[in-house]
């Protein structure tokens, strides 16, 4: 499985919505995992920065991981992107071979 980050930025009106962040990620969440029941999540963070959340998360392919920003854009995200991560040792054995 390739790991995988999640940048989210929310819409205006989606963002207005604190008090029910709670139950829109739950929902967010169960689309995922009923669309995309191979992706595993590894960890969540809320950012306050230019994106709303990171999700760190494994897919077995980039489609895959296309499907997670899709359903994230049909639920009101303003932007959504899927950002290959490479292990940091993995990325020096690459460096290596250059």
């Amino acid at each position: 499985m390739q790991t995988y980050i999640l940048m989210t930025k929310l819409s205006p009106e989606l963002a207005r919505q604190t008090k029910q962040r709670a139950e829109i990620g739950i929902e967010w969440l169960e689309q995922v995992k009923k669309k995309c029941p191979k992706v595993r999540f590894i960890d969540h963070y809320a950012l306050l920065g230019p994106y709303d959340f990171l999700d760190i998360y494994e897919a077995p392919d980039a489609e895959t991981a296309a499907k997670v920003s899709m359903i994230s854009l049909a639920n009101g995200a303003l932007q959504a992107e899927s950002w290959t991560a490479i292990p940091y040792k993995r990325f020096l054995e690459l460096a290596k071979e250059i």
